[in-house]
């Protein structure tokens, strides 16, 4: 299990949408079990990646946590400004 966090400068409501489709069926094709405005858990490939994001003061803080999707977390936090 690998857990990694961010700051970014992009809405929630964004950095879910952007994980979702880079990680969902139009991505690597996790199967999207669990979205909202502010998380999102996709399963498949025998692991899963939990994303969260919320507000905090200018900057949104997002936290991924990866079970077997390590190297694709790391870039795809890498994409993210």
């Amino acid at each position: 299990m690998l857990k990694l966090s961010k700051a970014s400068k992009l809405s929630p409501e964004e950095v879910i949408k952007r994980a979702v489709k880079y990680f969902g069926p139009e991505g690597y094709g996790l199967e999207v079990r669990e979205q909202s405005d502010e998380s999102a858990y996709l399963e498949g490939g025998g692991g899963s990646v939990s994303v969260t994001a919320c507000t905090e003061g200018k900057e949104t803080s997002i936290e991924l946590v990866s079970r077997e999707w390590d190297y694709q977390v790391k870039e795809f936090l890498g994409k993210l400004k």
